[in-house]
């Protein structure tokens, strides 16, 4: 299936949190890196107290005719250690760790076989990491269909349970979702179903992800479980000229921050992360237009005169 009316907004997410400002990679919250929906290695994951996340659980209804089937799509980034310390670092041991996509496609799996056998995968993204993916279909009596998808992380450790974070990190699946999409059928939003399907959509469970409608709305071909809980066909503003990968990024307030950083910081980002050095470059040629653009704008207005008076 052609994704591209979902790849804006899984992009976005993709990267939320992935360097946040003032995006140089000596600041302390660039250092001790978090990230939504990181899935750790079982063996380390369930070594720790409390438990970290290893995998990843997402139900979903569609009504599907018999010839229906199913795309699946898994992505997420894996953080590598760079070789070189990034100037202007006090510490030449200090390295960046910096991300790399990966991406797992599974298309064309019939709805009818899944109803009859799960399909269980394993996946061996790269020669660190693996990848268990387990798909299942349920007939409901209501006459919707729940898909059951698991992913966990597989990969194994040199030292086992034993292994700290830092050998962890670099084999576990950052900010880890799916993209599914039907043909032959439709997903049934879990957000506002019809009141046929609403005993069915309670009954759904989650673990590590939040499955909404996404596309040209009101399309239901495509659903996104993503790691941040969103709305139903989320989109990214098209005042927006670029990620700035912050939670709950502003763009206008984080421009301006931008470019009151320092001449040294501002180095430190052009010699840093290749993502933070595009964000310095656009910061910095950005028009007067466009920093209007990103103060906002009123999308809908609505007469209030009528409801005056009524009161």
């Amino acid at each position: 299936m052609n994704f591209d009316g979902a790849e804006k907004i899984a992009a976005a997410i993709l990267y939320e949190g992935y360097i946040l400002y003032p995006y140089r990679p000596t600041a302390i919250k660039n250092r001790q890196r978090w990230n939504f929906g990181t899935l750790y290695p079982r063996v380390y994951a369930q070594a720790q107290r409390p438990e970290e996340p290893f995998r990843l659980i997402a139900e979903c209804l569609v009504v599907a005719d018999e010839t229906a089937s199913l795309d699946v799509r898994l992505r997420f980034l894996q953080l590598v250690r760079q070789g070189q310390s990034v100037p202007p670092l006090t510490d030449p041991s200090l390295a960046w760790d910096e991300a790399v996509e990966r991406t797992s496609e599974h298309p064309d799996l019939r709805i009818s076989e899944l109803l009859t056998a799960p399909l269980s995968l394993k996946v061996p993204a790269t020669p660190e990491l693996q990848i268990a993916l387990t798909i299942a279909a349920q007939k409901l009596e209501d006459g919707a269909c729940k898909l059951r998808l698991e992913v966990q992380n597989t990969s194994l450790l040199p030292s086992g349970a034993d292994a700290k974070r830092d050998e962890a990190l670099p084999a576990s699946f950052v900010s880890a979702h799916l993209l599914l999409g039907i043909t032959g059928g439709e997903f049934i939003s879990l957000l506002d179903p019809a009141e046929a399907y609403s005993a069915s959509v309670a009954a759904c469970s989650q673990q590590g992800v939040f499955p909404v409608l996404v596309g040209e709305e009101p399309g239901r071909s495509m659903m996104f479980c993503s790691p941040i809980i969103l709305y139903d066909y989320p989109r990214i503003a098209p005042e927006s000229e670029g990620d700035f990968f912050d939670g709950t990024e502003m763009d206008e307030m984080l421009t301006l921050r931008v470019l009151t950083l320092t001449d040294a910081e501002k180095q430190e980002m052009q010699n840093g992360d290749p993502r933070a050095r595009r964000i310095l470059e656009r910061t910095e040629a950005l028009t007067n237009d466009a920093m209007l653009k990103a103060h906002g704008i009123i999308r809908e207005l609505r007469d209030i005169r009528g409801d005056a008076h009524d009161r």
